[in-house]
């Protein structure tokens, strides 16, 4: 099983970027799917999940609002659309797959998550 991190860049803020999250080895439609970030010298934190069937989406409060979490099971992949950036946004943008409990409700605890992927970084500044 495979995620692939893509999207990230610079970006202004109050800029946009969307990022993808390419699944290979496994169908998405089964598995729900968290977006995580790491900033510098920070633990990492849940960013926003979704469930396997795309109709229940998670987000922590910090990015509720600016950010938006989708899945195209045609094309296996997940995004996070990005907007009203802020410099604290800035972060190693990582997916991956809960496997922790009920795909259909998944949570934003790092540890109830598997198969990470490599990572994006996204950086916001002037």
């Amino acid at each position: 099983w495979q995620l692939v991190e893509s999207g990230g860049g610079l970006v202004q803020p109050g800029g946009s970027l969307r990022l993808s999250c390419a699944a290979s080895g496994f169908k998405l439609e089964y598995y729900a799917i968290g977006w995580f970030r790491q900033a510098p010298g920070k633990e990492r934190e849940g960013v926003s999940s979704i469930s396997s069937g795309g109709g229940t989406t998670n987000y922590a409060d910090s990015v509720k609002g600016r950010f938006t979490i989708s899945k195209d099971n045609g094309k296996n992949t997940v995004y996070l659309q990005m907007k009203s950036l802020k410099p604290e946004d800035t972060a190693v943008y990582y997916c991956a797959v809960y496997t922790y409990g009920s795909s259909g409700y998944p949570t934003l605890r790092v540890h109830e998550y598997d198969y990470w992927g490599q990572g994006t970084q996204v950086t916001v500044s002037s």
